[in-house]
């Protein structure tokens, strides 16, 4: 049988995933069925990258999208990230725009975030993989119990963190944020169609950064009211 690598073990323990969570058995044996069968992305190997850079207790921010990327080489686990060196797609292009506008310091010099996850920026998609050339095509459900999962556990801590929710699918995994100890900012997706329905001028960076200094808690790596990631 094919197989994926496994969720890390914070994560496991923090989502109750045992041997009774038959349903999380389910989505990675499908996740293997596809990894074997067709052209999915991210590659298996970094699936779970995400949550391998964020620990659980370590976020802080979790900013949620869509699907990966669905060419060659761009997906690597982290939502809207591309590895280093690859030119940076269009809904990237608008983020780093928008951190530009809203903090006005330059913007990271790569559209590789790896730097933001390690900050405890949880870089969460609602569908975790996707087809070859096929946008959306694991956006049918299958990996929304996992992900209302993700929500509804970090809905519950008692530490305060930040979810930005970008763009109609985001918007409603997240209807289950309920916990006033906690920010949500809901906005279009920062695709060049969203862009300008929502999503510029939305201010995410220095909303959060704001926030977290009325909760008296430190952002990921925040510096004054602007957030500096050591890239």
């Amino acid at each position: 049988m094919n197989r994926i690598p496994p969720l890390p073990a914070d994560w496991q323990h923090a989502l109750q995933l045992d041997s009774t969570a038959t349903w999380m058995d389910d989505i990675c044996s499908r996740a293997a069925d596809n990894y074997a069968t067709e052209v999915v992305y991210p590659p298996s190997a970094d699936l779970w990258n995400a949550f391998e850079l964020c620990p659980f207790e370590k976020v802080r921010v979790v900013v949620l999208g869509q699907d990966p990327y669905h060419g060659p080489g761009q997906a690597h686990g982290l939502a809207f990230s591309v590895p280093r060196g690859v030119i940076e797609p269009p809904s990237l292009r608008n983020i780093l725009k928008e951190f530009a506008s809203d903090t006005g310091r330059t913007p990271p010099p790569t559209g590789d975030l790896t730097a933001w996850a390690r900050e405890g920026v949880l870089l969460l998609n609602t569908s975790l993989t996707v087809r070859a050339g096929a946008a959306a095509s694991h956006s049918d459900g299958r990996w929304d119990p996992f992900v209302h999962r993700v929500l509804e556990v970090l809905n519950t801590e008692a530490r305060p963190i930040a979810f930005w929710l970008w763009g109609a699918h985001a918007h409603k995994r997240g209807s289950i944020l309920n916990n006033p100890r906690h920010l949500v900012l809901r906005s279009a997706h920062p695709s060049p169609l969203g862009a300008y329905r929502g999503f510029w001028g939305s201010k995410p960076f220095s909303t959060t950064a704001e926030w977290f200094k009325t909760q008296g808690a430190d952002g990921p790596n925040w510096s004054a009211d602007l957030p500096t990631f050591d890239l």
